[in-house]
């Protein structure tokens, strides 16, 4: 079957591919730990547009993340990829914690939710901002999900230097019950985390946050970092204290990141892995196995996927995740809590369709192609 789709200076038909059977792995990976940062399904009916409270379709948001676990990975909840400071208010994220911790903890699946300040949109102190993390680092935990210690713009508004940031960080992690990640988000995610840990020198601000790991090591199972940077992460994660993981954040760059070398590896943190779920999983059950050659086979096809779906702005890669969730009928419609799927244009989502096929990422080829020719039609780009 061919499918015509829109390029910037005419058309180009497609092949569809035959839908790849992808194989089951219900269990966790011996060789890596792998988290799928997972998106939220929009209730079509609801009101979700720019500045609205967020109304969620909770079936399709948690089946969502049973197709997750099916494939043997992790969740990472109520994170950037769940829309957090991008549509996601606390009520929504409150609920949305709470429903994914029970039914981990019902397939006895892995779980590690964001805590971070955006309850408190105008925290302006230090201690305004350390209040709102153990605020929410406290509900986390009530839920019997792990804990992930997201950026806060607040704090990078209200910090002043490198000890500020310490204080900060040292009040959280002297209080947490159980070993955290903590995730440092680079500006190309959100611009307003720019300067995080005190300085916009990268190697600086690398030095604060290696003297607050180091001396909370007890208190940290790892690190994400997502600055789209393979070299700064392979040096990073040689300073890590030993037991303190690196959850590669680099969704430009993870094969070689997850792969890793003969000293040292990345376990995975991703949102490329909600929108490649399969291929992962038979990427990292050839780890378990110790065949690197598979293991390179499996994930090729689906870096250049990963890479359009989180090309500038990167920001606004949610809306390539919920796309692919709707061509593969995961969700009823293309619709995001606040109107976020207007942030990428018909060409980018068309492309976006050709590299999943060619990826064999699409679970019903002949569904994804009649989707795709359905949001065509309503924009007006017709042949």
């Amino acid at each position: 079957m061919s499918v015509p789709i829109p390029t910037t200076d005419g058309w180009r038909n497609i092949e569809l591919k035959a839908p790849r059977e992808w194989r089951d792995h219900p269990g966790q990976y011996r060789s890596r730990v792998a988290f799928a940062a997972a998106h939220v399904v929009a209730d079509p009916r609801g009101e979700n547009v720019p500045g609205a409270p967020a109304v969620i379709d909770w079936e399709s948001t948690l089946a969502f993340r049973r197709e997750l676990f099916r494939y043997g990975l992790g969740v990472a909840e109520a994170m950037d990829t769940a829309q957090r400071n991008m549509g996601l208010d606390w009520p929504a994220v409150q609920q949305l914690v709470s429903r994914s911790a029970a039914q981990a903890a019902e397939f006895g699946a892995r779980i590690a939710s964001g805590a971070g300040t955006d309850h408190l949109p105008e925290a302006a102190s230090l201690a305004e901002v350390t209040n709102g993390y153990l605020e929410q680092v406290a509900f986390v935990e009530s839920t019997g999900s792990q804990v992930i210690v997201m950026a806060s713009r607040q704090l990078a508004r209200a910090a002043r230097s490198a000890d500020d940031y310490r204080a900060v960080y040292d009040a959280i992690l002297s209080q947490v019950s159980a070993p955290v990640i903590l995730h440092w988000l680079g500006e190309a995610f959100d611009p307003k985390l720019a300067g995080y840990w005190g300085s916009a020198d990268v190697a600086a601000a690398t030095d604060t946050f290696v003297e607050l790991v180091g001396a909370h090591a007890s208190k940290i199972d790892g690190v994400k970092v997502s600055l789209l940077s393979a070299e700064h992460e392979v040096g990073l994660r040689a300073r890590l204290p030993h037991g303190v993981r690196m959850y590669t954040g680099d969704d430009f760059n993870y094969p070689e990141l997850i792969r890793g070398d003969e000293a040292r590896h990345s376990d995975a943190l991703l949102g490329a892995f909600a929108a490649i779920a399969p291929a992962a999983s038979a990427a990292l059950s050839a780890l378990d196995d110790g065949d690197l050659a598979r293991y390179d086979a499996e994930m090729a096809p689906t870096l250049e996927l990963s890479r359009h779906i989180f090309e500038r702005p990167t920001f606004y890669y949610k809306t390539g995740i919920a796309f692919l969730s709707w061509l593969n009928g995961y969700q009823p419609g293309f619709t995001m809590v606040g109107g976020l799927q207007s942030a990428r244009g018909i060409v980018h989502l068309s492309k976006l369709f050709a590299l999943a096929n060619d990826a064999q990422l699409l679970a019903d080829p002949e569904l994804a192609a009649r989707r795709l020719r359905v949001l065509l039609e309503s924009a007006g780009v017709v042949r």
